[in-house]
């Protein structure tokens, strides 16, 4: 298990990430700039730090640079950016980045610039949460998701599983209305009833449904589905 510190200015990229590193059994610490970055830094001592390029206040580079002058670049840095050329890639290197990762980063290249990262800051806390009984010697398969800008549509939320949430399947419509408004109340209930039947699992829901993810955020936008519903509900469960 290892801490590792997240840098990047989109919400639904940093919220991606963080899922995914806690399933892994990491602990992630998130900053959206350059100062909560700092901050983090100095608080946590991070065994890995995924630093975005492009932020607002100061770019992953130029924080790279300062760690590195200053002492404070004794972890490896991954560093991420949709729009990087290769030429902000070489300079990073040469300041002292591990690697860099191009988005959309899939899952494999994700986990993959971890585990290297972490073996080669000395082997401490080293790749995920031990293996369960009987699965020594078994490597697990990662589907490709993509971690995209798209998903930061959304915020980048995920649904907890709760037992009550969106109608039953026996859902009343009111057929004494334009086609377009019956139909999109339909299609709410309908997205409303397997988000709930599949725990909140926008992949899952993506797979029943035979929409992909990022078509999928667009539609429940569109719709108006509520997102955040099942996280202010399973909040108040003690």
């Amino acid at each position: 298990m290892a801490n590792i510190l997240v840098v990047d200015d989109e919400l639904g990229i940093r919220d991606l990430l963080s899922e995914i590193l806690n399933d892994e059994g990491h602990t992630v610490e998130l900053a959206e700039n350059a100062a909560q970055a700092r901050a983090a830094r100095l608080r946590m001592r991070p065994d890995l730090v995924l630093l975005d390029i492009w932020m607002p206040d100061t770019d992953g580079v130029t924080l790279l640079k300062e760690w590195a002058t200053t002492g404070l670049l004794t972890m490896p840095v991954v560093m991420m950016s949709g729009h990087a050329t290769i030429e902000t890639a070489v300079e990073a290197t040469k300041i002292g980045a591990q690697s860099f990762l191009e988005k959309p980063i899939t899952m494999q290249k994700l986990l993959k610039a971890v585990e290297t990262g972490l073996s080669r800051n000395g082997g401490a806390a080293a790749s995920a949460a031990p293996r369960k009984p009987g699965m020594a010697g078994v490597v697990p398969m990662m589907p490709a998701v993509e971690l995209t800008v798209e998903a930061a549509m959304t915020g980048g939320q995920t649904i907890p599983p709760v037992v009550e949430m969106g109608p039953q399947p026996r859902q009343m419509f009111e057929l004494d209305k334009p086609l377009r408004d019956a139909r999109d109340e339909f299609e709410k209930c309908y997205f409303e009833y397997h988000l709930a039947r599949e725990g909140g699992s926008m992949t899952r829901v993506a797979e029943k449904t035979g929409l992909e993810r990022t078509h999928l955020y667009r539609k429940l936008k569109q719709l108006g589905v509520d997102l955040s519903r099942g996280k202010r509900s399973s909040s108040s469960v003690v």
